[in-house]
């Protein structure tokens, strides 16, 4: 990779590092909040900046990532819940990467075939060679004028301290330990070189660290060195045999005949076999049937990507075979739903629940594409999988599923009068909203005085730094501090 210094790239250089350092104010000061999204917004415009005149392809399913990368973004600042804040340190970042390569490729390219990871890990592989060219670079620039004997040994003084300093520290450390006198030899040390700030270099290293992550990856997107041969992604090699591929689809295709028969003896004719209630019942068998679920959508997928069906009735065999395993995917669905139903109705909602509804209610739409796609070969899966699944994670991010997880407790509290406000209380602030509401129309239910009281006093000594903004937070610590207690 030939590579020349212009002025453009030292002020990009700059405005790189500035990013570097809102990046660092934003997730190394104090908890994340409002700081993503204006991180987010400083990058993009940084991105937009260098890329201004340039050509994007894909450019609708750009726009749809971006605005999924913003959304998931904003909900730091919108909600609070932690599972999702935690999952975000790592799909953010992956789909921030995943959008800047797609929309700087070649257009003729197909990010929906597995040889676009291929292409991914290049791009990433670049940006890491860009950099190191470019320090390389920067070193000739530096070393002009100098005697180059002299540069040789001062390189090799500075390569000799840095293979120095791991042992220094561990034979220090011991010899310390092992004289008093040495080491109060050591501790008197001229006080300048007690000033230096670990937490200083290391924030300075965190800048310098997204500075060239930044620069090195933009520069190297914008260059297009690899013309990646993406192909139409049919010529595969590995296939499945028809006829063994028939014989495993009909086998399991019966004994969902069997179970189904059985579920339906369970849930429509108002009886259970044994000793079981509807709540053990319930907390038996789902995540069996869930698991289940997935295992038929695997088989589904992988007979529809390599089982060869050129013969025009072992095609269509394999069609009916593949449509009752999805509709008998549909009855372990019901059956599922139907047992978390229960157990809510038992143990009230929680996250894992409400979570665990939304996906079998995801699972459909994939199974009715699925369905779909049997009958019509053209579709691509992968396709509409990834899209599918960006739309659904984003808008469970989005909905505030802990809200939802309180009114539906309060609403079962309402009807059985049974609630765990203990559970309640480890949810986010929105448990804190709702334990607030819960003690608004009961102020006699046994606890919850005592845990609010502690809640406010800790909402009191709550210093929100700009970083942590977060409305969830601001709306919970006002409502405490308006709360009376009586």
């Amino acid at each position: 990779m030939e590579l020349k210094i212009v002025k453009a790239d030292w002020i990009f250089l700059l405005l790189c590092m500035v990013v570097g350092i809102i990046a660092e104010e934003a997730f190394f000061r104090a908890e994340i909040g409002i700081s993503y999204l204006l991180f987010i917004t400083a990058f993009y415009a940084l991105f937009f900046y260098r890329y201004r005149g340039f050509s994007f392809s894909h450019q609708r399913f750009g726009y749809l990532i971006l605005i999924c990368i913003w959304i998931l973004a904003a909900s730091y600042f919108l909600n609070d819940n932690q599972f999702f804040f935690a999952l975000n340190i790592l799909v953010i970042p992956a789909l921030v990467f995943f959008h800047l390569v797609v929309v700087t490729s070649q257009k003729n390219m197909r990010w929906n075939k597995p040889v676009f990871i291929t292409y991914m890990f290049s791009r990433l592989g670049a940006a890491l060679k860009y950099n190191f060219i470019f320090a390389s670079l920067i070193g000739k620039v530096l070393r002009q004028g100098l005697d180059e004997s002299k540069y040789q040994v001062w390189k090799k003084v500075c390569i000799g301290i840095l293979i120095s300093v791991p042992v220094l520290f561990v034979v220090l450390g011991l010899l310390m330990s092992a004289d008093s006198q040495f080491e109060r030899l050591i501790g008197g040390i001229p006080h300048w070189v007690q000033l230096i700030n670990g937490e200083v270099v290391f924030r300075i290293m965190v800048v310098l660290f997204y500075t060239f992550a930044f620069f090195g990856l933009m520069q190297a997107l914008i260059k297009k060195q690899i013309n990646a041969t993406m192909g139409d992604g049919n010529n595969q090699t590995f296939r499945f045999d028809a006829i063994i591929t028939i014989t495993v689809l009909v086998l399991i295709n019966a004994v969902y005949v069997l179970f189904t028969i059985v579920q339906f003896k369970y849930f429509f004719s108002g009886s259970l076999q044994g000793d079981f209630t509807y709540a053990e019942y319930a907390r038996k068998g789902f995540f069996e049937l869930l698991f289940v679920t997935l295992i038929n959508l695997s088989i589904t997928i992988l007979v529809l990507t390599f089982v060869d069906k050129t013969i025009n009735f072992i095609k269509r065999l394999i069609q009916i075979l593949l449509t009752a395993l999805v509709l008998s995917s549909a009855v372990l669905l019901s059956s599922a739903f139907m047992r978390l139903s229960m157990y809510e109705e038992a143990y009230g909602f929680s996250f894992i629940r409400i979570m665990a509804h939304s996906f079998m209610i995801f699972l459909v739409v994939i199974f009715t594409y699925t369905l779909i796609k049997i009958w019509m070969e053209k579709l691509s899966l992968f396709h509409f999988y990834f899209i599918s699944s960006l739309l659904y994670y984003t808008v469970m991010n989005v909905i505030d599923v802990e809200k939802m997880i309180v009114s539906k407790n309060i609403e079962r509290y309402e009807q059985s009068g049974k609630i765990d406000i203990h559970y309640l209380n480890s949810l986010s602030y929105t448990g804190i909203l709702g334990l607030i509401d819960l003690y608004e129309e009961n102020k006699q239910l046994p606890g919850l005085k005592n845990m609010l009281v502690e809640r406010k006093n800790e909402a009191k000594f709550d210093n929100i730094p700009w970083q942590s903004y977060n409305l969830k937070r601001v709306q919970a610590n006002q409502e405490l501090s308006t709360l009376h207690l009586e």
